[in-house]
């Protein structure tokens, strides 16, 4: 009786061990090989040069002016030089602002462009894991992501119990 016992919760312990799948996927290899990945990458690639122009003419306009005023420093009194001192840093303010605005608009349009893909993907990532039985499944291409994870692996109820929270 004892022997079975003892095999039984061998057993069972083998099943169990089992049931746990653990899986990994490349997911930006994934990305790269769907279909309209190449094509977002272009046309982001295309938005983004028009942008960087659009910031390279704003510099250069900047430098000439600069140029312009250096060659008349001479001649200007300190209240007009003054002046337009506070003119070149607005145009600076301005640049640095154009920066930061294009960095966020690069990132909407690639959010715009690769959003749908990269649904697509976690969608049939989840998919598979449900359908296999895996429990995590892992980015290989990132470091400590996790892609998917069964709603069941989740400890934070567990911790926040233990916390008294």
């Amino acid at each position: 009786m004892r022997h079975f016992l003892l095999t039984a919760a061998l057993a069972f312990a083998c099943f169990s061990l089992q049931a746990q799948q653990y899986g990994h996927l490349n997911f930006g290899n994934l990305i790269a090989q769907m279909p309209g990945t190449e094509a977002a990458d272009k046309e982001l690639e295309t938005y983004g040069k028009q942008l960087t122009k659009q910031g390279e003419e704003m510099v250069n306009k900047l430098r000439q002016r600069v140029t312009d005023i250096e060659t008349q420093v001479d001649d200007l009194p300190p209240v007009e030089l003054e002046k337009l001192r506070a003119e070149l840093d607005g145009e600076r303010q301005k640049i640095m602002q154009f920066e930061r605005q294009m960095q966020s608009d690069v990132a909407r349009k690639r959010q715009e462009l690769l959003g749908p893909i990269l649904e697509t993907a976690r969608a049939a990532v989840t998919q598979v894991a449900e359908e296999k039985g895996y429990l995590l499944v892992f980015d290989t291409s990132q470091f400590n992501t996790v892609l998917y994870a069964e709603d069941a692996v989740d400890l934070m109820p567990l911790v926040k119990a233990k916390l008294g929270l």
